[in-house]
C-alpha cells in the first residue's frame, strides 16, 4: 500500500515536542499532581508514578504517535487508512471517531475552567482579589460562576483565542503559538519558583513533594498514579494520534516519547515547588480542587512583597497552560474537517467554534441559571467530565492497544515504530499484556467499581498481568485472524 503523503508537517522534532507537551500540561498538573505526590508519600510516590508512565503512559503515547504517522490523518482517516493497509474490520475507525469526540467534548468543559485563570489573571491585576481570608476569596470564586455573563464572557475569550490560533495552520498557528507559548510557560514557571525560594518555607515545600514515605504506597496511591499516568499525557483524546500524524518520517517516536513524558513530570514538579512554599509560608493546608488556586493563592500572594506582580505571573503561566491543552483538544476536529471535507482550516475552525461555543456556554450555565437543569440525573458540566473521563478515554485507550498489539501485522507497528527487536519485544509486551489491564483498572476505578484496599497486594497485579499474559498468547493468533477477516 501506498502511504498517504503528508499534507502538514512539524518544521522539526522540537514543534511535535512542545505541542505534545503543551497538550499534556494543563490545570491537572498545576495542582493536582503535586498535590497527589505530596499526600502518597513524596518521592516514593513519584517513583511509583514514573512506574506507571513506563508502564501505561509511554507505550500507549508510542502507539499513537505511530499510528497517527502511518495514516497521516485526523484520528478518524489515520486508523482508517492503518486498517485498510492491514485489510481489517473497517468498524476500527470508530476507535478513532471516539478519540476525536472525547477531545471536543472535554474541550465544551474546558473552556470554562481555563476561563477562571485568564478571569483571575485580569482580577489580580485589577485589585479584585483582596480579601481578608480564605472564605472572602471563596465567596469571590462562587460570585464569578453565579454570574453567566461574566463566566461565559471568559469561557468565549478562551475559546475564540484557540479558534484563531487553529485556524491559521499547524506550522503558522499552532506550532508557533506552541514556540513562544511553551518557552514562556518555562521561564514564568522558573521565576515561581525563585520567588517561591525567598518566602521563608522552600525546604518545607521541598520535603512535602520530596520525602520518601513508603507507608503511604497504598493501592490508593496507586490508582491515583495509574490515573494520572493515563490522562495528564492527553492519551485516547485524538490529540496525540493527529499531532503524531504531522511528525516527519525519519524522527524517533521512542525518544520523542521520553522527552515528552519528562518534560510533562518536571513541569508538574516545579509547580509543585512553586505554589506549596508559598503556601506553607502563610500558614495554610494544602487542599486539592479549585480551593487550592483560585482562594487558598491569591490570599498569599497579597500577604507577601511584590505578591501582586507575582499572583499576576502565577495565573498568566496557569492561562498559558489552559490555552495550549485547549489547542490540542480542537485540533483533531479541525483536521478531521480539512481532510475530509476539503474546507479550509480557517473555515473548520469557525465551524467546529460554532458547536463549541453553544455547548460550553450551556455547560457554563451549569454553574448558575441552569444549575438546576439535568441531564442523566447531573448538570451538563458533570456529564461531560463523567462520560469522557470515566469512560471513553479510558475504553478509547483499551481499544487502542488492542489494535495496535493483537490485530496489526507485525511489520506495520515494528517498521513505524523503528525499533530493534529487543525494544519492539518489549514494547509489543506492554501494549499486549501490560497496558490493558493497567487502564483497565483506570477504568474500573473510574466507576467506583475496584477498591483496592482489602487486596492491596503487589502479588494481586502481577497475577493479574500473568494470567492476561497466557490468556493473550493462547488466543492472539485467532482473535487475530478474526478481526483481520473482519
Amino acid at each position: 500500500m501506498t502511504r498517504e503523503k503528508p499534507k502538514n508537517l512539524w518544521l522539526s522534532r522540537w514543534g511535535f515536542i512542545l505541542a505534545a507537551t503543551g497538550s499534556a500540561v494543563g490545570l491537572g498538573n498545576i495542582w493536582k499532581f503535586p498535590y497527589i505526590t505530596g499526600e502518597y508519600g513524596g518521592g516514593a510516590f513519584v517513583l511509583m508514578y514514573l512506574a506507571c508512565i513506563l508502564a501505561i503512559g509511554i507505550p500507549v503515547m508510542m502507539t499513537e504517535i505511530a499510528l497517527g504517522r502511518r495514516g497521516r490523518g485526523s484520528p478518524i482517516d489515520a486508523i482508517a487508512r492503518v486498517v485498510r493497509e492491514n485489510n481489517g474490520n473497517p468498524l476500527w475507525r470508530g476507535v478513532g471517531l471516539m478519540a476525536m469526540l472525547a477531545g471536543f467534548m472535554i474541550l465544551c468543559f474546558y473552556v470554562v475552567v481555563a476561563g477562571w485563570a485568564f478571569a483571575y489573571t485580569w482580577k489580580m491585576l485589577s485589585g479584585a482579589l483582596v480579601a481578608s481570608s480564605v472564605d472572602s476569596l471563596a465567596q469571590v470564586f462562587e460570585g464569578h460562576n453565579a454570574n453567566p455573563w461574566q463566566l461565559g464572557g471568559w469561557s468565549v475569550l478562551v475559546s475564540l483565542l484557540t479558534l484563531w490560533i487553529v485556524g491559521k495552520g499547524v506550522q503558522a498557528g499552532v506550532e508557533r503559538a506552541f514556540r513562544w507559548m511553551m518557552p514562556g510557560l518555562a521561564v514564568m514557571l522558573l521565576v515561581l519558583v525563585g520567588y517561591a525560594w525567598t518566602s521563608g518555607s522552600f525546604r518545607q515545600g521541598f520535603d512535602f513533594l520530596f520525602t520518601f514515605d513508603a507507608t503511604k504506597l497504598t493501592g490508593e496511591a496507586l490508582l491515583a498514579a495509574l490515573g494520572h499516568a493515563f490522562f495528564t499525557l492527553s492519551l485516547a483524546s485524538g490529540a496525540i494520534l493527529t499531532y503524531g500524524s504531522y511528525l516527519p518520517d525519519g524522527q524517533s517516536i521512542a525518544r520523542t516519547t521520553f522527552v515528552v513524558a519528562i518534560a510533562d513530570t518536571c513541569v508538574a514538579l516545579l509547580a509543585g515547588l512553586a505554589i506549596f512554599p508559598v503556601i506553607f509560608a502563610n500558614g495554610m493546608s494544602p487542599s486539592a480542587g479549585p480551593g487550592l488556586i483560585f482562594m487558598s493563592l491569591p490570599l498569599a500572594f497579597q500577604q507577601m512583597p511584590m505578591g501582586t506582580l507575582f499572583g499576576v505571573l502565577f495565573f498568566a503561566m496557569v492561562s498559558v497552560a489552559a490555552l495550549t491543552s485547549a489547542i490540542s483538544m480542537i485540533e483533531a476536529v479541525v483536521a478531521y474537517l480539512n481532510e475530509k471535507y476539503g474546507v479550509s482550516r480557517g473555515r473548520a475552525a469557525l465551524a467546529s467554534g460554532a458547536v463549541l461555543l453553544v455547548i460550553s456556554l450551556l455547560a457554563m450555565l451549569s454553574f448558575n441559571v441552569g444549575a438546576e437543569w439535568k441531564l442523566f440525573g447531573t448538570t451538563l458540566f458533570d456529564g461531560l467530565d463523567y462520560l469522557t473521563s470515566r469512560w471513553m478515554m479510558p475504553l478509547g485507550g483499551i481499544l487502542m492497544v488492542i489494535l495496535a498489539g493483537y490485530c496489526l501485522r507485525p511489520e506495520i507497528m515494528r517498521n513505524e515504530l523503528g525499533l530493534g527487536a529487543a525494544g519492539y519485544a518489549l514494547w509489543l509486551f506492554m501494549v499486549r499484556y501490560v497496558s490493558p489491564v493497567l487502564i483497565l483498572m483506570v477504568f474500573l476505578n473510574a466507576l467506583g467499581w475496584l477498591s483496592f484496599d482489602p487486596i492491596a497486594r503487589w502479588y494481586w497485579i502481577v497475577g493479574a498481568i500473568g494470567v492476561l499474559a497466557l490468556v493473550g498468547e493462547l488466543l492472539a493468533p485467532r482473535v487475530r485472524m478474526e478481526l483481520v477477516r473482519g
